[in-house]
Formats: C-alpha cells, sequence, structure tokens
C-alpha cells in the first residue's frame, strides 16, 4: 500500500485548503445574513479641521479659521465659539446666534465651509499591505477602505475587528469568506474616526517529500496537528524517510530542530503533536535525509513554499 494511506484521503476531505497566493482583499462575512449598503454620516468638526467661515455683507468678519486643540475658533469680536462636534451647518447657526447676542449683527447670515478635515479618516492596521490613515469622506464599506490599503496579505486571518472611536468599547467582529466572488459582510457601517484592524493567521509550513509542498494558513483558534498537516500536503511521496521527519519551532530568538516519528504517529503508536504558528514541517527523502538534518539545509526549501488556506 502506497505511504498517502488512506487516512491522508479521509483528513484532507476534512480540510479542502484553497490556494491562496492571491494578494487581492478577501471577501468577508457577517453573522447576519443581509447587511445595509454603506452610508455617508455626518462629518462633524474637529481639533485642527480649516475651516472658512463666510458672514454674508460683511465682509470685515470673514474670515479663515483652524480649530484649535480644544476645539473652538477665535472670530472678530466675537470671542472663542466651541465647534467641535458640530457639523458645518450647526456651526452656522452657532455662530449666527453668537453674532446676534452679542449685539454685532442683527440679522446674520453665516455660512460655514471645511476647507480640511483633519480626523474624518479611518485607520487601517494589521495584516493589509499598506497600513495607514485613509480618508473617509462620503459613504465607503469596508471592501473600499480595505482596497485602499492595497489589499490584505497573505498571511491575513478570517477577522476584521472595526473599533468606534465614540464606542471602543464594543468592537465590530467581521468573519471572512474566502469564496471567491463574495462580498457579503462589506457593507458594514464605517465612521470618520475608526480602526480597522485584519488578523494575523498562523501558518504552518509542511516541505519536503510531500505531494504538495507549501505553507497553510490556519486561524489562531484552530487546531492543526501534524497528521493533518500531511494530509493539507497531500500526503507523503514513496521515498519519504519517515523516520527522519524534522519540525523546526521557534523558540524565542533560536530555532530549535525537533525529531518526529512520523512513522509511528501514523501507526498510532505515539501522540499527534500540535502545530504552533510558524512551525516547519521537514520531510526528507531517504536519498537525502543525511543531507538535510540542519536547520540551515531545510529553511530554504521554506523561502519559495507557496501559501494555501484553510477554509
Amino acid at each position: 500500500m502506497p505511504r498517502t494511506l488512506m487516512l491522508f484521503a479521509f483528513l484532507a476531505s476534512s480540510f479542502l485548503p484553497l490556494a491562496a497566493q492571491n494578494t487581492e482583499p478577501i471577501s468577508t462575512r457577517v453573522n447576519s445574513d443581509v447587511t445595509p449598503a454603506p452610508v455617508a454620516h455626518a462629518l462633524t468638526i474637529s481639533s485642527g479641521d480649516l475651516l472658512d467661515v463666510a458672514v454674508f455683507d460683511t465682509p470685515e468678519l470673514s474670515t479663515k479659521v483652524r480649530v484649535d486643540e480644544h476645539g473652538g475658533i477665535t472670530l472678530p469680536l466675537t470671542g472663542l465659539i466651541p465647534v467641535s462636534g458640530l457639523t458645518a451647518e450647526q456651526a452656522d447657526k452657532e455662530i449666527e446666534t453668537r453674532l446676534r447676542t452679542a449685539n454685532i449683527l442683527k440679522q446674520p447670515h453665516v455660512s460655514v465651509t471645511v476647507l480640511q478635515y483633519a480626523t474624518q479618516g479611518v485607520t487601517v492596521l494589521g495584516e493589509v499591505k499598506n497600513p495607514g490613515v485613509y480618508p473617509l469622506l462620503g459613504a465607503h464599506g469596508l471592501l473600499d477602505v480595505v482596497s485602499a490599503a492595497g489589499g490584505v496579505t497573505p498571511n491575513a486571518g478570517k477577522g476584521i475587528t472595526i473599533t468606534h472611536r465614540e464606542d471602543p468599547n464594543k468592537p465590530v467582529i467581521i468573519q471572512l469568506d474566502s469564496r471567491p466572488g463574495s462580498t457579503a459582510g462589506f457593507n458594514v457601517d464605517l465612521r470618520p474616526g475608526d480602526t480597522i484592524m485584519v488578523s494575523h493567521a498562523g501558518i504552518v509550513y509542511v516541505v519536503g517529500a510531500v505531494g504538495r509542498p507549501g505553507g497553510f494558513l490556519i486561524e489562531n483558534n484552530d487546531r492543526l496537528t501534524v497528521l493533518q498537516a500531511i494530509a493539507l500536503a497531500q500526503g507523503t511521496s514513496k521515498t519519504a524517510a519517515l523516520n527522519n521527519a524534522k519540525l523546526i519551532r521557534k523558540k524565542l530568538d533560536q530555532r530549535e530542530l525537533l525529531s518526529v516519528q512520523l512513522k509511528k504517529i501514523e501507526a498510532n503508536q505515539a501522540p499527534d503533536l500540535t502545530l504552533n504558528d510558524g512551525d516547519i514541517l521537514f520531510v526528507p527523502s531517504s536519498a537525502a535525509k543525511n543531507a538535510m538534518e540542519s536547520v540551515e539545509n531545510i529553511l530554504p526549501s521554506v523561502a519559495g513554499a507557496a501559501i494555501f488556506r484553510v477554509p
């Protein structure tokens, strides 16, 4: 019987990994079946914004002014006017009220235009190509923002956490859906000041005398064992030296080389080891088993490995 035992076929059917190496944004799925379309939230004035205050028929009171660190602006004759948290239309009314109550104008007409928004963006962090702050002016969904950040990296996990600035203790968690063409869940509600964190997926490499060498992405809460990893790699080849399999595991700032009794694990004579994020499982061929006994000799085979996602 060939070494790719029926066990591998049984285990592989439970995982059905999807070939990744695809840096386009992966679709997301929310727990609810239907999600609303993106909406444009009212943009409010914040510290650092640059305002153009125009007072009709009174150019001497019109000015361009930047909101100070306390959220206020100072206009000629009016003193400090708090505007942080107001929309431009609300700021119109606030300034008109101040001009009336100060007996500066009897019937003032004010128009406020925000020339520069200093804080109306969303912060995108984690497993995206270009983390940073991106403007959110108008109605934009999660797909727009993740795409603006260059899309997710091959190591992106299945979860995206969205934290609203006004409610940081109640983050929204989106679960990714890797089905091609799916956009379910991308219409999640985004607001200016949100922080979007794309999670990191654990990755286990299986290289050497296996059917499909590569790296296999797993979620942090999932459990992947040696036999499951071998199954994902489509089993061992006929020339595999099962008794000489090695496991490279990072410990602190060093890598340690551990022996794996793969033949005994297959025969249920040894425990099936649980793999950690970053582990490298190497199965040598009988011809090369003596030449690949060091970490330095094994690591080059990982550099060009394809990445596969475990759904």
